[in-house]
């Protein structure tokens, strides 16, 4: 009697699902979203059309997934370079610090941000690629809004001003960065454009800490009359 083999395992994938998208993800970021071909997105993750397509779906869903990717490292990156134990100026300079280092990054020469960079030019045509991007995008004003609401409770912003536009203010700015990054300004220049918007966001002028207004306040207060 013929001994029946054991059944045999399914294959290991050959491939990493973050590594493969991290690199798709730079392949179009490179080249955007129309002249990424899929022979480019195949070169770039070493796999095949078929295993791309099993993978990730066609080109389009495969971009929304880098869309998605890079929104989630962004939200995340954001946490870190706002650090709310910092003064909101030094907090600030740190991110577009980073943000720089970022958008001056790349194989081929400086590639800006991957939203403004690649899916503002496809959000025209494409409903479900402009979703993503303006749902990006909302989230990094979002994370600057809840920034600067802190900074006004804590006394970094005065009683005035308007978290949601500041955070519009400081949202246009990195958008600034980007586009000059990717067309060749130079680091100086670009570092400039970010204090200066350090400078409009915080004021030239170290505000007074509410907390100490309070304490005045307080000893006023208790004083005999």
């Amino acid at each position: 009697m013929v001994q029946k083999e054991k059944a045999k395992r399914g294959r290991p994938r050959a491939y990493d699902p973050e590594r493969a998208l991290a690199q798709a993800t730079a392949a179009f970021w490179d080249a955007g979203f129309s002249a990424t071909s899929l022979d480019d997105l195949s070169a770039a993750t070493g796999m095949n059309r078929p295993s791309l397509y099993g993978a990730f779906g066609d080109k389009r869903a495969l971009y929304l997934k880098a869309i998605e990717g890079y929104s989630a490292l962004a939200q995340a990156a954001m946490q870190t370079a706002l650090p709310y134990e910092r003064p909101l100026r030094a907090a600030l300079s740190l991110l577009y610090e980073r943000a720089l280092s970022l958008y001056l990054s790349g194989e081929h020469g400086a590639r800006g941000c991957l939203l403004t960079s690649t899916a503002a030019t496809e959000a025209v045509m494409d409903p479900d690629i402009r979703h993503a991007a303006r749902d990006a995008l909302e989230k990094i004003d979002e994370a600057f809004a809840a920034r600067f609401r802190f900074a006004r409770e804590h006394g970094d912003l005065p009683a005035s001003a308007d978290p949601a536009a500041l955070a519009k203010l400081a949202s246009a700015i990195l958008h600034t960065l980007s586009l000059r990054a990717r067309t060749g300004a130079h680091r100086a220049d670009l570092e400039a454009i970010a204090g200066s918007g350090v400078d409009l966001i915080c004021g030239t002028g170290k505000p007074a800490r509410r907390r100490a207004h309070r304490r005045h306040h307080s000893t006023d207060a208790a004083s005999p009359r």
